[in-house]
C-alpha cells in the first residue's frame, strides 16, 4: 500500500511513523511533511491547502490511501478534491468537516442527535454575549465559532476577560461549564459505523498546574487507569453513532476521525467539542500503543468497509508525550533557534522524538560546507514520546529523553501525566 500523509506537524509525523511500521504499507509519502518525517518517508513540496495540487500529487504517486491530517485543509475541502480523482482518502468532506469548522453547527448537530453536551448559546453581538454569560454564570466558557488553531476558547471567572474574548471574534458559542476530568476519544469512521481508539488525556495550559493560557497541547498520555472501563463503548453508543446517523441524514456522511472531547461529569460523559481529525499531541501516545495495522484500518474507513476489519488492538503498556515549545509560545513563537540532542533522545529505548515545528537550515562550517542545523520553526517544536510498562514508567522515560534536548527559550511542563487532568487543571478547557 502506498500512503500519502498531508500536513506538517506532530500529528502527521506520528501518523506517518505508525504507517511506516505497518507491514502492509510499502511506501510512505508526506506533503509538505517536516524534517522528522523526512528521515523515513519521501517529502513533496505541495501546499496542503491546495486541493487540486494534493489530488494531482496523489494521482502521480498512484497512492492507495491519502490521509489528510490538519483541520484547515479538511474544512477547505481538500479531501473532496482527492476523492474526485477516485483515490481513497481518510478525512471528511467539506460539509462533514463543518463539525469542527463551526462550533455553532456542531452544537446544532449534537442537539438534533440527542448527544449529551453542555448547554450553549450562539452569539453575534455584545448584548447576546452579555445575556448568555449571565444565563450560564461563572466559570465562563467562550468559544470562537471558527477555527482557531486549538486556542479559540477561554474559560475564566473574569467576566471582563470573557467579554473581551467574545469581542475579538465574529461569532462565539457561550457554554455552561462542565465540571469533571477531560478525556480525548478518537473514533475512526467510515460514514455509517466506527471503531474507537483507546482514550487519552491532553494537557492544554502552558504552565505546570494548569496555569497560563491555552495552547495546542503541552503533553498527553494513554491509557487512563482512572477512567471508567466502559467509557469507549458508552461514548460510541451515546455520542459517535447518533452523530454519524445525523450526519448521514443531512447528506454529509462523516468519513475520517471524529475527535470527541469529553468531560466526565457526575451525570456521565458530556461532549465539550468535536474535531474532524486526530488531536495533537493526544493521538501520539495512542498510536504508540496501537498493535493492529493502522494502514488497514484507515483504508477500510476510507472505503466504507470498516466492519470488515478487526477492531483496533493495543499493547498492554502505557505511553506519555511531553511537548517542547519555543520561547514566547502560545502568544508568539521563536524561530531559527538551533536544536541539539534530538539524536541522543531518539536513541533512548522506547522513545520517539516527534517533530512539530522544526526546519533544516544550511549552516556551512569550515571543512563541512554541507552541514545543516535543525532549528525551531513554530510554537510547538518537538514532542518526546515514550512507552513504558505503566504510566509512571513511560513518564520517567519521556522526561529522561526530553532532558537531552535543548534550544534557546525551550518551554515544557514538568507535570504531564503526574495526575489526572481533572485534579490538576479543572475542566472544560480542551480545544483539540
Amino acid at each position: 500500500m502506498k500512503t500519502l500523509v498531508i500536513g506538517t506537524g506532530g500529528r502527521e509525523h506520528a501518523l506517518a511513523l505508525a504507517l511506516s511500521r505497518d507491514p502492509s504499507v510499502s511506501e510512505v509519502h508526506a506533503a509538505p511533511g517536516n524534517p522528522g518525517i523526512g528521515a523515513f518517508a519521501t517529502l513533496h513540496d505541495v501546499d496542503a491547502m491546495d486541493g487540486a495540487a494534493v489530488a494531482d500529487l496523489a494521482a502521480r504517486l498512484e497512492a492507495d490511501l491519502v490521509v489528510v491530517g490538519p483541520e484547515a485543509p479538511l474544512v477547505a475541502g481538500v479531501a473532496d478534491a482527492v476523492r474526485e480523482q477516485g483515490i481513497a482518502v481518510f478525512g471528511p468532506s467539506k460539509p462533514a468537516a463543518l463539525l469542527e469548522g463551526s462550533k455553532a453547527f456542531s452544537k446544532e448537530v449534537m442537539a438534533a442527535a440527542g448527544v449529551p453536551t453542555a448547554g450553549s448559546r450562539t452569539c453575534t453581538n455584545a448584548d447576546e454575549v452579555a445575556a448568555a454569560l449571565d444565563e450560564f454564570g461563572a466559570p465562563y466558557v467562550v468559544k470562537d465559532d471558527a477555527l482557531a488553531a486549538g486556542k479559540g476558547v477561554v474559560v475564566t471567572n473574569d467576566r471582563d476577560e470573557a467579554l473581551a474574548h467574545a469581542a475579538a471574534c465574529d461569532r462565539v458559542v457561550i457554554e455552561e461549564f462542565l465540571d469533571g476530568p477531560e478525556v480525548s476519544l478518537f473514533a475512526v469512521c467510515d460514514g455509517t459505523t466506527a471503531h474507537p481508539l483507546q482514550p487519552a488525556q491532553d494537557f492544554k495550559r502552558i504552565f505546570d498546574g494548569g496555569r497560563g493560557p491555552n495552547t495546542g497541547g503541552m503533553g498527553s498520555y494513554s491509557p487512563l487507569p482512572w477512567a471508567p472501563a466502559d467509557l469507549a463503548s458508552v461514548v460510541m453508543e451515546q455520542v459517535v453513532q447518533p452523530t454519524l446517523d445525523e450526519m448521514g441524514r443531512r447528506g454529509a456522511p462523516f468519513v475520517g476521525c471524529l475527535y470527541v472531547g469529553l468531560a466526565l461529569t457526575a451525570a456521565g460523559p458530556r461532549v465539550i467539542e468535536f474535531n474532524c481529525r486526530f488531536g495533537d499531541p493526544d493521538i501520539q501516545p495512542v498510536l504508540a500503543l496501537l498493535e493492529s495495522p493502522l494502514g488497514e484500518l484507515l483504508l477500510a474507513a476510507a472505503q466504507g468497509r470498516i466492519a470488515e476489519v478487526e477492531a483496533p488492538r493495543f499493547r498492554d503498556a502505557a505511553s506519555v508525550t511531553v511537548v517542547l515549545a519555543s520561547a514566547g509560545y502560545p502568544e508568539s513563537s521563536s524561530k531559527d533557534d538551533v536544536i541539539t540532542g534530538v539524536g541522543a533522545a531518539n536513541g533512548v529505548a522506547d522513545v520517539d522524538v516527534i517533530h512539530a515545528g522544526t526546519a533544516l537550515v544550511d549552516a556551512p562550517e569550515p571543512g563541512d560546507p554541507g552541514h545543516r542545523h535543525l532549528v525551531t520553526a513554530g510554537g510547538r517544536v518537538l514532542a518526546v514520546r515514550a512507552v513504558g510498562y505503566d504510566v509512571a514508567d513511560a513518564r520517567a522515560r519521556a522526561y529522561a529523553a526530553a532532558d537531552l534536548i535543548s534550544f534557546d527559550g525551550l518551554q515544557r511542563r514538568s507535570d504531564i501525566a503526574a495526575e489526572p487532568l481533572g485534579v490538576v487543571e479543572g475542566a472544560s478547557i480542551v480545544e483539540g
